[in-house]
């Protein structure tokens, strides 16, 4: 069996055969990720057609964003980051291939106003707003804005964007099923004391890719693996079949969290998979997410500890309430157990805030359980990103591939070995790319000023073009 920290052989024979029964069906082959990459592809194709996408469970969802940055990008922008309790308001300077300047304000979204008529939530967005452009001495200005919604949405062109439903506490009356960029213009409008320019509507993980695209122009991947996980890339226009066009690319936002919820990856869920998904707020989707992401983790190494002390390989047969209770085991208690050196006695203190009672043995279970989980979350992770950057090669026809993952999360930032297994697996998956990974910072606020700097830079160059052409007419 793999093992990332290489510190599981204080375990006596017997018994590592006996708990490596339990985890063998958290180790998958080289052949099997294979295997999935191409299930993967196979969604991926339905997601982009035309009369199969509604069924898709990989949603593939068009983004409007028709290019990544080329370097030539400069001015000041607005960038608005909604997508949770508190929201920011920034203000982004570009110029000369890089970020020169970048102030925020974040502000509170009061619990009433959460759950309130939709036009006080956009009110109290515009009037923060207000307040921002006044600290920053921008009121006379009319600067282009990026707004990331991270709530599920239908994006009609890059200035529309439907609310499909509320997720995260949110339940504002009166915006599902309508057009956020609308609702935010209008309470801008209501107010009267400034103007916006252009809006450009921006999912997370694509502000993830962009804000990687400025310093790197070979980012056209972009990976958010953290509470939740998604991905996105540039696909050519031509196989979007749900857009009209058949020139250029577009960045296709694949809401690969959906990955199996079509049963796809029965084949690989065990029976503490399908416990989590069965004890979660949302049962019968996110499959694939759910197998990954931060979210879970936690909960699938205390399933695998309770399962194994219920079988007296562990904590002498003894289960605390802990074990019990989900949530308890936090997904960080992962990164802290195999750090190389601290995991240890990391592992000693988390058993102990557990009231479980533990010996050495026990500590170096601990952390083989933690090491196969995290290792099967990086390798399913692999599988799906190489199925993306095979697809560029693909598409362009290219026998190698040069390209960088622009990437964000918390269990890639902080886990100590999660970002080096995958990309050793991705590798192997994707013998014909060469892939960098770039971490984002500050994809949603920089990536949105990006995402808004590129549609610019663009409309620019096709107002250039149509007077060429007048010119060539006349």
């Amino acid at each position: 069996m793999a093992n990332m920290s290489g510190n599981t052989d204080g375990i006596p024979e017997e018994l590592r055969a006996k708990v490596d029964k339990h985890l063998e069906p958290f180790t998958l082959s080289l052949e099997k990720l294979k295997d999935i990459s191409i299930r993967f592809k196979d969604e991926m194709k339905k997601g982009l057609g035309k009369t199969t996408h509604h069924k898709a469970c990989v949603k593939m969802l068009p983004t409007f964003v028709r290019a990544t940055p080329d370097g030539t990008e400069k001015g000041d922008f607005l960038a608005l980051d909604l997508g949770g309790t508190n929201f920011r308001v920034l203000h982004v300077q570009v110029k000369e291939q890089k970020v020169v300047k970048m102030d925020s304000q974040s502000c509170a979204i009061p619990q009433e106003i959460m759950v309130g008529p939709g036009k006080q939530l956009f009110d109290h967005i515009a009037a923060c707003l207000s307040k921002f452009l006044d600290t920053q001495n921008l009121k006379g200005k009319t600067l282009p804005l990026g707004f990331t919604f991270s709530f599920p949405c239908e994006q009609k062109e890059i200035d529309k964007s439907i609310l499909i439903r509320w997720t995260k506490g949110f339940n504002c009356s009166g915006v599902e099923g309508k057009d956020v960029v609308k609702l935010l213009k209008m309470a801008i409008q209501r107010r009267g004391d400034f103007n916006i320019d252009s809006v450009a509507m921006v999912n997370d993980t694509v502000g993830t890719m962009m804000s990687c695209g400025y310093p790197d122009s070979n980012c056209e991947i972009g990976m958010i693996i953290g509470t939740g996980t998604n991905a996105c890339y540039m696909e050519d226009i031509k196989n979007v079949q749900r857009v009209v066009g058949e020139d250029g690319q577009m960045c296709i936002n694949t809401e690969w969290g959906g990955f199996g919820d079509d049963n796809a990856l029965n084949d690989i869920l065990t029976e503490i998979d399908f416990e989590v998904d069965r004890t979660s707020i949302n049962p019968g989707v996110h499959t694939f997410e759910k197998m990954i992401s931060g979210m879970y983790l936690g909960d699938i190494v205390c399933l695998m500890l309770k399962k194994l002390a219920e079988e007296k390989l562990l904590f002498k047969g003894q289960v605390s309430d802990a074990l019990r209770t989900p949530g308890k085991f936090e997904t960080k208690f992962l990164s802290d157990i195999e750090k190389p050196r601290s995991g240890l006695e990391n592992a000693k203190r988390i058993l102990n805030s557990l009231d479980l009672k533990w010996d050495l043995t026990d500590l170096h279970v601990v952390q083989l359980v933690c090491d196969t989980i995290s290792k099967r979350s990086a390798d399913l992770c692999a599988a799906c990103l190489a199925t993306l950057a095979n697809r560029i090669r693909t598409n362009r026809g290219l026998e190698k591939l040069k390209t960088t993952v622009g990437v964000d999360g918390t269990v890639y930032r902080k886990h100590p070995n999660f970002s080096t297994k995958l990309e050793e697996r991705v590798k192997e998956l994707a013998p014909q790319c060469e892939i960098s990974f770039l971490i984002s910072e500050d994809g949603s606020g920089k990536g949105a000023a990006m995402v808004t700097a590129v549609a610019q830079r663009l409309a620019r160059q096709s107002r250039l073009l149509d007077s060429d052409d007048d010119g060539d007419n006349s």
